[in-house]
């Protein structure tokens, strides 16, 4: 069946949502994933403002385990066949809930991070941003060079809102495009897991791909089980040539 491979040839204005999944074919753990523990703290003990009021040099200690693995990590064929849909649609706009970079290291371009970056720091005194990929922190927890406050992961933490400015362009590109493609995620995580909804209200076609169905599965025009990085390539190509993995 190449429906999919033709709409995605075809697509005017094609948005992108991705999660996790796409991530974990690079190696990096899934945030609910066996590999997402650490010592014995669950993620989303730590992902909070208030563990971070109550002891940031245990929450940068993770922060900074994440960002070395992350750094070891490469972009897969999923992110690059995703820079590849980027120079072919006229209007192309990539939505992710990862934190890792991995879309921006690949050659992506117009990407919104719904949920932050774990490469951004700032600063809970003074609210100076800036890029920091230095691995490992030489200081934990480190500090502002501004003013000397104490810096924060620039991601948003459980409890926290998403970034205005970013969300509402997400949502703006959800509800013009013609095509919808939820990758890698399960769509669970709200808001930005309403998105493809969204984009479905507003007369978009909807594709998932993902390993394992997913509570968005029954409402999408087409859902592709498999591996991002073989299937997004294919899509690219000529199609899905099992049909088992069209469900």
């Amino acid at each position: 069946m190449l429906e999919p491979s033709l709409w995605l040839a075809s697509a005017q204005r094609l948005c992108v949502l991705t999660g996790a999944g796409v991530s974990a074919e690079s190696g990096i753990p899934t945030f609910r994933g066996p590999g997402g523990l650490w010592r014995q703290y669950k993620p989303e003990e730590l992902a909070t403002p208030q563990a971070f009021r109550r002891d940031p040099n245990l929450v940068w200690e993770w922060y900074d385990w994440r960002r070395q693995l992350i750094a070891k990590a490469e972009p897969n064929p999923a992110h690059r066949a995703l820079v590849e849909l980027e120079k072919r649609a006229p209007k192309f706009t990539l939505i992710t809930q990862n934190v890792d970079g991995l879309h921006r290291r690949a050659g992506s371009r117009n990407i919104i991070h719904v949920h932050g970056d774990i490469w951004l720091v700032r600063c809970t005194v003074c609210g100076r941003q800036d890029q920091n990929e230095i691995v490992p922190l030489p200081e934990i927890p480190p500090h502002c060079s501004g003013c000397g406050g104490l810096l924060r992961p620039g991601v948003v933490w459980f409890g926290e809102s998403l970034p205005a400015q970013e969300w509402e362009a997400a949502t703006r590109a959800a509800r013009q495009c013609d095509l919808f493609l939820v990758i890698g995620t399960s769509a669970a995580v709200m808001p930005a897991g309403g998105l493809a909804m969204d984009a479905r209200s507003a007369g978009a076609r909807v594709i998932e791909i993902n390993a394992e169905e997913t509570g968005l599965s029954r409402y999408v025009d087409v859902s592709l089980r498999g591996p991002a990085g073989e299937l997004l390539p294919a899509l690219l190509k000529e199609g899905i040539p099992n049909s088992d993995r069209l469900l």
